[in-house]
């Protein structure tokens, strides 16, 4: 189970970090391969890309370096909740929300396995 959890967080990790980071680094990048016609505005999706890369070292550094772990099942929680809303705004664009989704699970998984279950 432990091996588990640690795979699901190392995967959230690097998932949310590349695209938290894209979000923040690379703007321009992201509007040419992801966000074709968005209706969001920069400073939101650098808003998210913030919370992103903040939900990803959350979800892995407490649990590692042993300093404050519950951070670690409430960072889960967090991404959680992102994924929620990007499966909202998925479905409102007529696009398949099987990575919000898939991701949101992972979240959980953690979030319980963690301490919050």
């Amino acid at each position: 189970m432990n091996t588990g959890l640690w795979i699901a967080q190392m995967v959230l990790c690097v998932v949310f970090l590349g695209a938290g980071g894209m979000k923040v680094f690379a703007y321009r990048k992201y509007l040419e391969t992801v966000g074709r016609g968005l209706d969001l505005s920069r400073g939101l999706v650098t808003f998210i890309g913030i919370c992103e890369m903040a939900g990803a070292l959350g979800v892995t550094l407490p649990m590692f370096s042993g300093i404050a772990p519950i951070l670690t099942p409430i960072a889960a929680v967090g991404l959680g909740v992102i994924m929620i809303l990007a499966t909202g705004f998925q479905l409102k664009h007529r696009e398949p929300p099987w990575l919000p989704v898939v991701l949101l699970a992972m979240a959980g998984f953690v979030a319980v396995g963690r301490g919050l279950g």
